[in-house]
């Protein structure tokens, strides 16, 4: 797949915040002391299963709230929700990554003066109502994500984590070029992904990047059984 036109929200919250909504094999990973909940707005292109060409690929735009977190030390993401178009995408991921995903509506277009329009509404039945509109561009020149040890924290993350039915840990891991990133400008008009997901709203100022993408490919679910058999298991992907 490739994520494209990217922008990463990032709020420093006191650590407490987050640990509180965490699988207990989880551990908060910290910049600084503080621990960061991200909302990253963009859209999916071309996502298809491994080995087939872009063509039969599909166009899926998408928003998530996560944060940052260590397994046994490894470094990941942890996604509290990720909003998506298109239903059979959503089960898909559910199913087969164990990912929270839920069906929204959403439209990501040019807003005519060279930054994006977001605007995303959650219609997943049964679920709390979660609204995201923001305006967002790249506001300066282009730098890599190693040259700025918070925005490479951010980042740089090459696996994610979740929670199966049965309480046990499940990642998969990603693969990608380092990121290609610009300091940001964004206009968020409307976003209750916070109190959707339990959080009060962040009081701090959030750190913006964007980013015009990359291509990416993700291994399938795979079962957590620690760092000994690490290398076991990935070898299984």
């Amino acid at each position: 797949m490739g994520w494209r036109h990217l922008l990463f929200a990032n709020y420093p919250v006191p650590p407490a915040t987050v640990d509180a909504h965490l699988p207990d094999a989880l551990t908060v990973d910290t910049f600084d002391g503080d621990a960061w909940l991200s909302v990253v707005p963009f859209t999916n292109v071309d996502v298809r299963p491994r080995g087939l060409p872009p063509t039969v690929g599909l166009d899926l735009p998408e928003l998530n709230l996560r944060t940052y977190v260590t397994c046994d030390g490894d470094p990941g993401v942890y996604f509290f929700s990720l909003d998506a178009q298109g239903v059979l995408s959503v089960l898909g991921a559910r199913v087969f990554h164990r990912l929270p995903y839920y069906y929204a509506r959403i439209s990501l277009t040019g807003d005519g003066d060279g930054g994006v329009r977001f605007v995303s509404r959650r219609l997943h039945p049964g679920d709390r109502p979660a609204h995201y509109t923001a305006t967002y561009r790249p506001s300066g020149p282009a730098f890599e994500s190693g040259e700025d040890p918070l925005a490479a924290f951010l980042t740089e993350r090459y696996r994610f984590y979740t929670e199966g039915s049965d309480g046990a840990v499940r990642y998969a891991n990603v693969d990608h070029e380092p990121w290609t990133l610009h300091p940001a400008r964004a206009t968020q008009e409307t976003n209750t992904l916070f109190a959707a997901n339990g959080f009060d709203e962040p009081s701090s100022e959030p750190v913006y990047y964007y980013s015009p993408g990359i291509d990416v490919t993700a291994s399938r679910s795979l079962r957590w059984n620690g760092r000994n058999d690490r290398t076991s298991v990935e070898a299984e992907a």
